[in-house]
């Protein structure tokens, strides 16, 4: 599976963006999907997962009722909707793939897209 991540940039405190990633193959609606960022020096942070499905979505408490995970198998594409973002929220944001569970640990992802910066301006 080969997963491109889209839609960062420059948004200010407050303000809103949804970042996109779309698989490569037939196989998607196999894995769950996952959703984590990364700062400078810093590991990488969980931040939301979805069932294969769709129907079970996990989130980190630093971004619970503010970000919104959601996927379509027909075009094979998980979104993270993000609203009423924070400085804290600049990072790389990167999806990926986990075949065996809606996992909160980086380690246990099969695949990983490249990443897209969001800057979220004070």
């Amino acid at each position: 599976v080969q997963l491109q991540a889209s839609g960062g940039g420059l948004v200010q405190a407050g303000g809103s963006l949804r970042l996109s990633c779309t698989a490569s193959g037939r196989t998607f609606s196999s894995y769950n999907m996952g959703w984590f960022r990364q700062t400078p020096g810093k590991e990488r942070d969980f931040v939301a997962a979805i069932s294969r499905s769709g129907g079970r979505t996990i989130y980190a408490d630093s971004v619970k009722g503010r970000f919104t995970i959601s996927r379509d198998n027909g075009e094979n594409t998980v979104y993270l909707q993000m609203n009423s973002l924070k400085p804290e929220g600049t990072a790389v944001y990167y999806c990926a793939a986990d075949l065996l569970a809606r996992s909160q640990t980086a380690t246990h992802y099969d695949y990983w897209g490249q990443g897209t910066l969001v800057t979220v301006s004070s």
